[in-house]
């Protein structure tokens, strides 16, 4: 049987990252209508962030909410965890 990890931050991330998904859509379209360079790099750091700030709700989220804090195992994913962030 499979687990469902679904959190009450999820929701919220599916909306970030459809917005990144749809901000990183228009770079592609500012690269095929040969805008600056600097504009699509400037847009592309906008997206990174996006997406790296979802990523670090998903993993506190995963901290707080499924890590057994009980067990010993658990440092071990902690510090796989962290090399992500």
């Amino acid at each position: 049987m499979t687990q469902q990890y679904k959190h009450s931050t999820h929701p919220d991330l599916v909306r970030r990252l459809k917005r990144a998904e749809g901000h990183l859509r228009r770079v592609i379209g500012m690269i095929e209508e040969e805008q600056p360079c600097l504009d699509v790099a400037r847009q592309l750091t906008a997206v990174e962030s996006a997406v790296t700030a979802a990523k670090r709700v998903l993993i506190y989220d995963h901290i707080d909410h499924c890590l057994d804090h009980d067990e010993v195992s658990v440092l071990d994913e902690m510090k796989a965890l962290t090399k992500l962030l």
